[in-house]
């Protein structure tokens, strides 16, 4: 869906074969996704409910969840946290968790509780720093999980997800709708009261609200079995719905993907920038966003200008305290916009006030826009934007993982012009 702005240039595709070619690899990039998405839940359909019930666990039982990402995974941890703390499923409950930044095994060895769950994500396969703090964790008492890429060792984890693909972008894709699916499903053990104990323990005194509120659980646990294989089933379907929303997103947005990375490949070579932001998860997508353009994760890449809007804590709270908090990107863009730049704002909802007044005041300034929505798009597809790339679902943590192959298709796209 390309929405114009009234003074933008029109974005159409290039003559000669560049257009079939851009049309041709980004068809093989979103293969690649699902193949891998696909190749991951199937193993792992064993494995992610048993992970998913021994969190429950130990939330029940007070403990928190500790994250921590390597490089770019950084970004992950940060979203994995505000998931759990912040959950877009109403009736949900807030569960506790929090990012091991700076100084990870410090942090750990001052906060980790034997209560606690210790998540380690990782794009390489082979991570040193992440062993490390997860074998420290283990050693400390906390249920201990890692997400790695191809070829990782045990990890010194509980339970290890690798993802068998070379492509770090591949596998930050499948590790995010993984930890969307671990914090989906966990909820479901939650909710049963008869499985939540540790292995060994009784049932104690605080059940005995259960007790009258769940009478058929009695004095023995519940049979795990009958949740189990519910769970496996609901990780296949996620796992579907994925690949099939992705399918959706390529089906309506192909010549928009190359669109953009043309509109970026113009921005880069004459000299301009990209300014990323967003909103919670949608904050997390754009640091990855600029992450990966900074600091490219492919071999071959070259760096990019790109500022994230979402990081200075400082210049956030002081627009949000001072004018407002829907200003805390467009007073950015004002500081730091300049024509010819590109902004990229993502809203899962496309209706966020902040990111709608920042892709504005871009607009204004003679910025070219780009936006990531869902839904039907909301305000942000009728906000006479360069192109707005709309994942057609309702429900958030699909749209954020479709954004993401969407995000990592058009930077192939761009790059490939730039190398062209």
């Amino acid at each position: 869906m390309i929405l114009r702005g009234s003074d933008s240039p029109a974005l159409e595709p290039p003559a000669g074969q560049q257009g079939p070619k851009l049309h041709a690899l980004g068809r093989a990039r979103f293969d690649r996704s699902y193949r891998a998405v696909e190749a991951f839940f199937t193993a792992q359909a064993d494995v992610v409910p048993a992970a998913c019930w021994a969190m429950a666990r130990r939330f029940h039982g007070g403990g928190r969840l500790l994250a921590w990402g390597a490089g770019a995974a950084a970004s992950d941890a940060w979203h994995v946290a505000v998931e759990f703390v912040h959950p877009v499923i109403v009736g949900k409950r807030a569960l506790p968790a929090l990012v091991l930044e700076e100084e990870p095994a410090v942090r750990l060895s001052l906060l980790g509780r034997p209560t606690d769950i210790a998540l380690a994500i990782s794009p390489e396969g082979d991570d040193p720093h992440g062993a490390a703090l997860l074998s420290q964790a283990r050693r400390q008492g906390l249920l201990t999980i890692a997400l790695n890429g191809r070829g990782a060792g045990d990890a010194g984890a509980d339970y290890r997800f690798a993802i068998e693909d070379d492509d770090p972008t591949v596998v930050q894709e499948v590790q995010e709708t993984l930890y969307h699916v671990l914090w989906e499903l966990v909820h479901v053990f939650l909710e049963q009261p008869g499985l939540l104990e540790e292995p060994g323990e009784g049932r104690s005194v605080s059940h005995g609200l259960e007790s009258l509120l769940y009478p058929f659980l009695g004095s023995e646990p519940a049979d795990p079995a009958p949740v189990l294989a519910d769970v496996r089933a609901s990780t296949l379907r996620k796992a579907a719905d994925v690949v099939a929303l992705r399918a959706a997103l390529w089906e309506r947005h192909a010549s928009d993907l190359a669109a953009a990375a043309r509109l970026l490949s113009a921005a880069f070579l004459a000299g301009r920038k990209v300014l990323a932001f967003g909103n919670g998860g949608s904050a997390t997508d754009a640091q990855d966003l600029v992450s990966d353009l900074v600091a490219p994760p492919v071999a071959g890449w070259r760096p990019l200008p790109a500022l994230d809007l979402t990081r200075d804590t400082a210049v956030l709270t002081a627009i949000g305290n001072d004018v407002g908090f829907e200003n805390v990107f467009s007073r950015q863009v004002i500081a730091l916009g300049e024509p010819g730049d590109v902004a990229v704002g993502f809203s899962t909802s496309g209706e966020s006030a902040s990111v709608l007044a920042g892709l504005e005041r871009a607009r204004v300034r003679g910025l070219r826009t780009l936006g990531f929505s869902g839904s039907g798009g909301g305000r942000m597809a009728a906000a006479g934007l360069d192109l707005c790339i709309v994942a057609p679902s309702s429900y958030v943590p699909r749209i954020q993982e479709a954004h993401a192959t969407a995000c990592h298709t058009i930077l192939y796209l761009l790059h490939a012009l730039l190398d062209a």
